[in-house]
């Protein structure tokens, strides 16, 4: 199974620019699953039903999210009903929506887990006893199973997939929004990397209008931030994942 997992989608640039590339990458890299985060496709700050549902269209298979799923209060019902859009398991379990889903196409079964790391981050159920729970009841379904691990911490995001290393086929950081090129394969065949990056505008501060990020460093005054525009940037990585459910080769995308 071949895997494609698209970086943080930012706003229209971010979609834009999935739209113009994913028919091609899809055909070229002979991809079986898409997935993307999408936390912030809508405006750069949430998600919409609208946004969800053109994502899709585009041919992403999943979308994961993280700590801006909650940003555009209409989401709340959408996600009710839709087990491709993913939050963080590590929610309460009162907070609509889930946080693992298996993914089955053609031939294909992938186990997918989403979760939001704690340090810098909200204060949410601990995301490695979270894992344990949510790996098993994936395994029972699929043997080729992902994380998506939403954290802002390296050591964080590095502890968790050795804690994960031989349990799962791969761990994808997000939230950093800035591609590591840390790729690897961990022990047990576990791919990973610490953050897949962003799709969204290149010349601007993780997706924001460079001007007002570099304001807000200068003057520690409160600023609006606004989506960029322009330049567009496709991250992502390519996991090749074996019938056993190791994988066996992570590579890194950026366009």
């Amino acid at each position: 199974m071949r895997v494609l997992f698209i970086g943080d989608i930012i706003g229209a640039p971010g979609r834009e620019i999935v739209a113009s590339l994913l028919p091609e990458l899809l055909s070229e890299l002979e991809i079986d699953i898409c997935l993307a985060n999408g936390e912030n496709a809508a405006g750069g700050f949430g998600i919409t039903p609208a946004v969800a549902s053109e994502l899709f269209s585009l041919g992403i298979d999943l979308l994961t999210s993280g700590n801006h799923v909650w940003d555009k209060k209409e989401v709340e019902e959408y996600i009710k009903g839709e087990p491709r859009l993913l939050r963080p398991a590590n929610y309460p379990p009162e907070v609509p929506g889930h946080g693992l889903h298996i993914l089955k196409k053609n031939q294909h079964s992938l186990g997918v887990l989403n979760l939001s790391g704690r340090t810098f981050m909200p204060p949410l159920d601990c995301p490695f006893r979270v894992a344990d729970k949510g790996v098993s009841r994936l395994k029972e379904e699929a043997k080729a199973t992902l994380i998506d691990f939403h954290a802002e911490a390296t050591s964080e995001k590095r502890a968790f997939a050795w804690y994960m290393a031989g349990r799962v086929s791969a761990v994808i950081g997000t939230h950093t929004h800035v591609q590591t090129a840390d790729e690897q394969i961990l022990p047990g065949g576990t791919a990973y990397i610490t953050d897949v990056g962003m799709t969204g505008s290149a010349e601007s501060v993780i997706g924001i209008v460079k001007e007002e990020a570099i304001s807000r460093f200068l003057t520690q005054m409160p600023q609006r931030f606004t989506m960029a525009k322009g330049s567009p940037l496709f991250n992502g990585v390519v996991v090749d994942i074996d019938q056993e459910g190791q994988a066996t080769q992570i590579m890194r995308i950026n366009r």
